[in-house]
This record gives structure tokens, sequence and C-alpha cells, in this order.
């Protein structure tokens, strides 16, 4: 039996081989989620029964970091239902082959050209990051911010009297949850109960900011204190400057223009602005106001900053910061009439443009297909449907309400946006339609670009 069980690992692995880096991204995440869709379906995790579609829904939801939920996770799952959910969201928020990775370094301290070559499609890196720097990092910075974050969450939920393990627990949960930018919450409200706790706003910001604009950041920064000699990178001052801009550009718009926050005072108001817009754009998934209530302008705010996301090999879904540069960068170059395109005074070559372009496109389709699919089957408001399709695709997981009410055909959908969001519509692409993985021209870059 053993030299059986040697002889399939040996057959499966010489397979995976044999898979292009996209492909192997493609059913390592898929295996994912149906070992989590397996797990919840045991009678054993649950408080009480949910159909086989709403367990996998929850499984790819926990596994794409989306948060998009059909039914109440505290409600049906016990805690070991719970602990399973949350392991889905570490390995989804960290990706896949990390954790694993991580180990053989500290033990062989070798890294396999299979695993390099992974590792290089699921995070677009600049030349100026080494991948086992850069995978050191992941795993260190994401277990020091989720131990910060469940003390901050476990000082918060403390003085709520409720018994010590409960507290414990949910502050663990939400610290991973929210550093993974995942949004699954064991409060059925969210957290609309603390929009003017200041306290817990500020963790779930700081969580959610840290782990969405991404590892990149993160190691160039460490590389920069470390060593004199170490520059950051223009990949790194893109994503700064853009998340800025687009996090002060939302809370104005969020302030100044939405009626259902227009009854809280200055500082609860902006607090709430704020709020709103960093949820949308490190597509955390937490909302301290119901999204349902919003009126359509700043519905289609949201819905931008969702699609736009924040930065590659982090957290957060969406096309990125860098990609939004990018086209942009070439929109202006055309408007100027210049042969080069440039951004912050600087050339960016044309690959990095080819698959800019590309993701742009490819997401921007799938979003307008999602939408026609779940349009054409429900019978729900138009922009409700378009917003699910967004907080979906782009792994946010904030809702109108409507998630719970699609039908069986809509769910199937929004499963596989939120895969696809998770892979990244590159990837996704690339692994269904390439024909081998050493194809001359095959791009290896993921859905997003580091410039």
């Amino acid at each position: 039996m053993p030299n059986k069980f040697q002889q399939l690992s040996k057959k499966y692995t010489l397979l995976k081989k044999g898979w292009s880096p996209q492909q192997n991204l493609f059913y390592g995440f898929s295996t994912y989620i149906i070992l989590g869709f397996l797990l919840l379906c045991l009678p054993i995790v649950q408080k009480q029964s949910a159909s086989a579609l709403d367990h996998l829904f929850i499984s790819t939801s926990a596994v794409s970091t989306t948060g998009l939920v059909t039914i109440s996770i505290f409600d049906t799952y016990n805690f070991f239902g719970q602990f399973i959910i949350m392991i889905l969201i570490q390995l989804g928020g960290i990706g896949y082959l990390s954790f694993t990775t991580f180990m053989l370094l500290s033990t062989t301290r070798k890294m396999t050209i299979w695993h390099k070559k992974i590792l290089s499609t699921e995070f677009t890196l600049p030349k100026t990051i080494r991948i086992n720097d850069f995978l050191k990092s992941v795993i260190l910075f994401t277990f020091i911010m989720e131990l910060i974050g469940a003390i901050l969450f476990f000082i918060a939920f403390n003085s709520e009297s409720a018994p010590f393990w409960e507290t414990l627990w949910s502050s663990i949960f939400h610290s991973v949850s929210t550093f993974c930018t995942a949004g699954f919450s064991l409060f059925n409200s969210g957290f609309t109960e603390y929009v003017e706790n200041h306290f817990v706003n500020f963790i779930i910001s700081m969580l959610a900011i840290c782990g969405s604009l991404g590892f990149i950041v993160i190691t160039d920064f460490g590389m920069f204190i470390r060593k004199k000699s170490h520059k950051l990178s223009f990949t790194t001052k893109i994503i700064l400057y853009g998340f800025l801009i687009l996090l002060s550009f939302g809370t104005v718009f969020f302030y100044f223009f939405e009626p259902s926050i227009s009854n809280l005072s200055g500082n609860s108001r902006f607090l709430a602005s704020f709020f709103q817009t960093m949820t949308a754009m490190t597509t955390v998934g937490f909302n301290t106001v119901d999204f349902g209530m919003f009126s359509q302008a700043m519905m289609l705010i949201c819905i931008f900053l969702m699609y736009i996301g924040a930065s590659p090999s982090g957290t957060a879904g969406g096309i990125k910061i860098t990609t939004l540069t990018a086209v942009f960068a070439i929109l202006k170059s055309q408007l100027k009439g210049s042969k080069n395109i440039t951004f912050l005074g600087r050339i960016i070559p044309y690959e990095r443009l080819y698959v800019a372009t590309s993701a742009f496109i490819f997401y921007t389709i799938i979003i307008l297909i999602g939408t026609f699919l779940i349009t054409i089957t429900n019978d729900l408001k138009f922009e409700e449907i378009l917003f699910e399709v967004a907080s979906a695709l782009g792994t946010v997981g904030i809702s109108t309400g409507i998630t719970s009410d699609i039908n069986t055909f809509g769910k199937i959908v929004v499963i596989l946006l939120m895969f696809i969001g998770r892979l990244g519509v590159l990837t996704f692409g690339l692994a269904i339609w390439a024909r081998s993985k050493n194809e001359e021209g095959t791009p290896t870059l993921k859905g997003d670009i580091a410039v």
C-alpha cells in the first residue's frame, strides 16, 4: 500500500511539473477550494445544515479572500467550521505554495526551479527584489501583523463583557480576515455597530492597508531600512502615490456627496467616508454603513475603486494601481503625441504595457459578461448586480445585500468571478488557453504589473 501511494505521488509530481506555472496556480487554488468545500460539508463542523452550493460558495469566497456570503458564518458553522474558514483565508491570502516554500527555505535553504517559476508567476516582482527575500518577508510580516491585530482586537472587544475564549477567538479570526482583506466576520451585522468606534476603525484600516499595499512595498521598505545603498523601486513609488491619491479622492466624494452618512457628526462622518473608501480600495470587504442605502453616484465611485484595487503582490484584488497608471500613461502619451510612454519621468517598457492593457481589457470584458449573465437570469436592480460583480471579481466582499437573493445560476457565476479574481485575469486566461508552458512569447506575469 505505501509503495502504491509513493508511485501515485511521483506520478502526480511529474504531472504538475508538466503544467505551466499558470496551470499550477489554477489547479492549486482549485484544490484548496475543493478541500475546503468537502470539510465544510461535514456535519461535525456545522451548527445548522446548509446546501452544498452554499458551502462551495463560502469555500471559494474564503480562498479568494473575497468575503461575500450567502449564509451566516456564525450561525451556520461551529468553532471547527470557523477555524477551517480561517485557514482557507490564510492560504488564499499568502498565496499558493508560499508557506510550503518558506518551510523549504527554512530547512534546506534551497528553492527548486519549479517553485521559483510558480511563485514568480503569482507574485509580479520588480527586478530589484529577489524571490527568496520576498517570500521570507511575506510570511514573517503576515505573522507579525496578524499577531498585532489579534492583540488590538482583543483589547477592543474585551470591553464588551463577552466570555474570554469567545473574545480571543473573535480577535484572532478578525485579525486574519482583515489582514488578508477577506472581509469575513463572525458578526451578522458586520461592523456597522462600530461606525463611530475610532479604535476598531483604526485596527481594521491599519491591517487592511498594510495587507493591500502589498508585500512588494513591505519588502522594498525593509531592504531600504537594512541597506543604505538600496533605493525604493519605481513600483513602490507608483503604488504609494496612486493609493494616496485615490484614497483622498474617494474620501472627499463620500464626505460631501453621500446622503446616507449626512446624519453623522463631523468627525464620525469623515471616519465613515474614509473607511468606506478604504474598504473598497483595499478590498477588505468590511463596512460600517449599509451600502444598500448608498446613492447611485456613490455606488459608481465605489465600483470604480473596487475595479482598481490596490497593489500587485498584496492581498487586494482589482486591476491594481500599477495597471491603471500604465493605461493612464498610454493615454497621456497619445494625447501629447509622444513616441515614448512615460510615467513620473520614467519610460515604461513595452512588454509591461502589453500586459497592463491586456489585463485592463480582459478584466473589463469579464465584468461585462458576469453582469450580463446575472442580469438576464435575475430580477434585481442593474446597479446592485454591477456592484456585486465588481465586488466578486475584485475580491472585495462588500454588497448591497443581494448575495443570498441571487438564484443558483447567478451564485455559480459569482463563484467563478471570485475564483478568477483571486488568480488574476491573465493567469486565468493563460491557464485555460496557453498551449504549453514553454510557449515562446507567452507572458509569465500575473494580471497586474510591476513597473
